[in-house]
């Protein structure tokens, strides 16, 4: 009885037309844990589908950035920045004052540029493409740590990650597709690196319709850094586990834009 009351007055003092408890409890079917090693990237795709799913309608503000952060697993300084991405796609919008807060912006018209981006995915199995990546993707780290490379390999590699950190952002996935790609063809397998550039193709079609998001690019340099580490370390198990990483960023952010 006493949490009833207590759910009762928190709604009786509400402002009008937040509905900040229902909106939580709805959103709570989708908003949970994200993993660590794609923290932001996770978060920004469980939000981008909470929005979809019309989980959070227009004109209704979505939770304090606490109680989202803590449903989330992110620090609020994460979460902020998954917030400021959903303002620049028009998604929610910003309000000050005593009833202030994030609210959900009404969908775009058909026809408009998400509905653009939604169109890339015609005749595409975006599903397939993701876990073929993400085999060929670990499968060559853990080739290239195993077997080692040589020093012609290794200078390669370095050149491929310097590339890809001196790239400003419009060039980037240019350059992280070069980097991916010397990996393929490092690890001894023709074949792999042969169907690594078939599926990166496709890929890289989907990704040219979603927006470049300065902290995850940053976010992929340092797990490029850590992959090129652990192979030149010969640790299979670190640098197929930071790669595994690695894909999941990519597949969220691919699954939240496109899905």
């Amino acid at each position: 009885m006493a949490g009833k009351a207590a759910s009762g007055s928190r709604g009786s003092s509400s402002p009008p037309g937040a509905g900040t408890t229902p909106v939580g409890d709805r959103l709570a079917a989708v908003l949970g844990p994200v993993r660590a090693g794609s923290g932001f990237e996770e978060a920004l795709e469980r939000l981008l589908r909470a929005l979809r799913l019309g989980l959070a309608a227009a004109g209704e503000r979505l939770p304090a950035e606490r109680e989202l952060a803590g449903r989330l697993g992110v620090s609020r300084a994460t979460l902020r920045e998954v917030l400021e991405v959903l303002r620049a796609e028009g998604l929610v919008e910003s309000r000050r004052g005593r009833y202030g807060g994030t609210f959900v912006r009404a969908a775009p018209p058909p026809g408009s540029g998400r509905e653009a981006l939604r169109s890339r995915t015609a005749g595409v199995d975006v599903e397939d493409a993701l876990r073929l990546r993400e085999v060929l993707d670990v499968g060559a780290v853990t080739l290239c740590a195993r077997q080692g490379l040589d020093e012609d390999g290794a200078r390669r590699l370095r050149e491929a990650l310097a590339a890809t950190g001196e790239a400003p952002p419009e060039s980037y996935r240019r350059a992280d597709t070069h980097f991916h790609l010397a990996l393929a063809g490092l690890c001894g397998s023709t074949s792999l690196a042969g169907h690594y550039a078939d599926v990166r193709a496709t890929l890289n079609g989907l990704l040219d319709g979603i927006p470049l998001l300065v902290r995850n690019l940053e976010h992929s340099q340092r797990q490029h850094a850590e992959v090129v580490s652990a192979v030149l370390a010969g640790d299979t198990e670190a640098a197929a586990a930071t790669m595994r990483e690695h894909c999941a960023g990519t597949a969220a952010l691919l699954r939240g834009f496109l899905g």
